[in-house]
């Protein structure tokens, strides 16, 4: 059998083309260009190049007809219809924004999240040592990606790569870790196998962390404690200071003879008894050497820290604020729930816009000189106009009412920032008039922890860290009786359909 030179050329085309395709699919499933690889693309194209050489004549004599023509421009418009969605789908990947329309913003991460990531110096991993991909992790991760081109994230098989498994310890599928450099962290999923945004961001926080800051609790004197898992008690605070990365310390200042020296922070979270003389000179003798201090004093206690305040420009009222408003019955408390909407220009408020703090039995704190330059000082927190100041509730007290000669009028300020240089270090000090607002049972209310952390965050100079914190995913679930369930059930399976089906007929009817 002799070939022409057009058959030749259909021949050499056809071969070329499949050879193309034989060595494309074979460096898809190898990952890498083989040897064997580039046989198959660089005989393919020559193949593909004679083919064209030896029937160039009959591919100009087909696009010189009329009809070839028309199907050219066709050809030709599909083609750059195609092009054009091929460089809008490139350009959505190279710059891709997703809109985020739940409530609470789920699928979008958290300011604090994006200052973290974003602010990273060094490579952080995410290994995932499982067979295949999750769907939700890879979305996740591709969020934090986009961040930081320092975040890495990879699925390994343990059983392929038991050298990478036995590194890192993993002993069971889909084990997550954390690493950067020789630290590393394993973070567990959350509800419903789910990693949280929360737990992930901590561990890049934990392993990306060159110093470790201490947070010290003051005890003894009928303070709030972080081992007390009550709706009274700072667990949760305790928890969460740990997840950003923080060591939690209770201290007693008598035992330790003063501010421990590794305290980055003292907390003095609600005394209910004095603090004795040497101690709140110590705490002075800190704050005088740079150190920071989160005070919270609730109404009609005296922990003694008058002269210290006073050096500091801060007045702490001998009353109790009471909101006249009766938003407090929204929360199942009384008048003695004060509700801040204001703030003042601070870092750790910054971004409450016109969120909600929920303070329940506060006093105030103010500035008691306010034409003083230093300290700088801010008075962070404002109650409404509808609020007022009294003496105090007597036992067996059911009514209050303002009295002109005994309390002031909104807006009340309930917490102070104060900030001032002692040498080359800078001292900080917060005074809030009430304490329980970050007790365990108030902690996730409205912005009550963000209030809390980002005060902690603004003390040891933790900028990065001040933010909204990720959201608590809302329960949205629907509980229906047994006779909704059952209306529910015939109107989807009998009711719908019947009319669609009762419509079509009628339409046929009339078009008959």
């Amino acid at each position: 059998m002799k070939w022409n030179r057009a058959e030749a050329g259909r021949f050499s085309t056809t071969l070329g083309i499949a050879l193309l395709l034989a060595g494309y699919i074979r460096y898809s499933y190898e990952g890498s260009l083989l040897l064997f690889s580039k046989i198959l693309l660089i005989t393919g194209g020559v193949l593909l190049v004679a083919g064209i050489v030896l029937g160039f004549r009959n591919i100009v004599g087909y696009f010189s007809k009329r009809s070839s023509q028309l199907g050219t421009n066709t050809t030709i418009l599909a083609l750059a219809v195609l092009a054009i969605l091929g460089l809008l789908n490139f350009a959505g990947y190279r710059h891709h924004k997703r809109f985020d329309l739940t409530s609470e913003k789920r699928y979008t991460l958290s300011d604090q999240t994006r200052k973290i990531v974003s602010g990273l110096q060094k490579d952080v991993s995410v290994i995932r040592f499982a067979k295949k991909s999750d769907v939700d992790l890879d979305d996740l991760m591709s969020e934090y990606k986009d961040l930081s081109p320092h975040i890495k994230y990879l699925t390994v098989d343990p059983q392929a790569r038991l050298e990478i498994a036995k590194e890192y310890g993993a002993g069971r599928m889909d084990e997550v870790f954390v690493a950067a450099g020789p630290r590393k962290e394993h973070i567990e999923p959350g509800l419903h196998g789910l990693f949280d945004e929360q737990e992930l961001t901590s561990a890049i926080l934990k392993v990306s962390s060159d110093h470790l800051k201490t947070i010290c609790f003051t005890e003894g004197h009928g303070e709030k404690q972080v081992s007390d898992d009550t709706g009274n008690g700072y667990t949760l605070v305790d928890k969460e200071l740990k997840k950003e990365n923080y060591i939690v310390k209770p201290v007693n200042l008598v035992a330790s003879n003063g501010v421990p020296p590794e305290c980055d922070a003292l907390v003095i979270a609600g005394p209910t008894q004095q603090f004795f003389p040497p101690e709140t000179e110590s705490v002075s003798k800190y704050l005088d050497g740079g150190g920071k201090v989160f005070l919270m004093v609730d109404p009609e206690k005296d922990p003694k820290f008058d002269e210290l305040l006073k050096n500091w420009n801060i007045d702490l009222g001998k009353n109790l604020v009471i909101d006249a408003s009766g938003i407090g019955s929204y929360f199942g408390a009384g008048p003695a729930l004060p509700i801040v909407t204001d703030y003042g220009p601070s870092p750790i408020t910054k971004d409450f816009g016109r969120t909600m703090t929920l303070f329940p039995v506060a006093r105030t704190v103010t500035v008691a000189d306010k034409s003083k330059a230093q300290p700088q000082t801010v008075e962070l927190l404002k109650t409404s106009v509808r609020s007022f100041t009294i003496p105090g509730i007597k036992p067996g007290q059911e009514k209050v009412s303002f009295d002109p000669k005994t309390g002031s009028v909104g807006p009340l300020t309930l917490g102070v920032s104060a900030d001032r240089k002692e040498g080359e270090k800078d001292a900080r000090l917060v005074v809030i008039g009430n304490s329980g607002f970050a007790a365990n049972q108030w902690l996730s209310q409205q912005r009550n922890g963000d209030l809390f952390f980002n005060t902690i965050n603004w003390l040891v100079q933790d900028e990065n860290l001040i933010s909204i914190r990720p959201k608590t995913q809302l329960n949205r679930r629907v509980n229906l009786t047994a006779g909704q369930a059952s209306a529910l059930k015939w109107l989807d399976l009998v009711l719908l359909p019947g009319v669609v089906i009762l419509s079509g007929v009628y339409i046929w009817w009339k078009r008959r």
